[in-house]
């Protein structure tokens, strides 16, 4: 199914109003450059999907999945693939990572930040660099 860019919008501020309980405890987190400056953003559209936190500089997705993601692998691995096209690295904790071990969690997210960005192509016009 295609989604408009307004769509994926309004689908991504819904998303940021009703986080679950670890995407909102890793956003306490990473928000405000509080993890070594890193300016992430929460629930955003990037092409047909919505990211759940997105450093734009160092181009890291960091994904946080539910219980809603169990059973579908293979859905996951083919936006991790368009996402990686697109030359991002994503990574993936569940909630219980993120509950019960905080900290394995954000050093997993610096060494994902000191290594080396995929290639992808440019920025598409229209798409700032945030």
């Amino acid at each position: 199914m295609k989604h408009s860019h307004g769509t994926m919008l309004q689908r991504a501020k819904a998303m940021r109003r009703e986080p679950t309980v670890a995407e909102a405890r890793l956003w306490y987190r990473l928000r405000a450059r509080r993890l070594n400056g890193i300016k992430f953003l929460h629930q955003v559209p990037i092409g047909p999907f919505v990211a759940d936190f997105v450093a734009r500089s160092p181009k890291l997705i960091v994904e946080v999945d539910g219980d809603t993601h169990g059973g579908n692998e293979a859905k996951d691995r083919s936006r991790t693939d368009w996402l990686q096209k697109q030359g991002y690295r994503v990574i993936r904790f569940n909630n219980a990572d993120v509950m019960g071990n905080e900290a394995a969690v954000l050093e997993a997210i610096l060494v994902a930040l000191a290594s080396p960005p995929l290639p992808g192509p440019l920025p598409a016009s229209g798409e700032r660099e945030q």
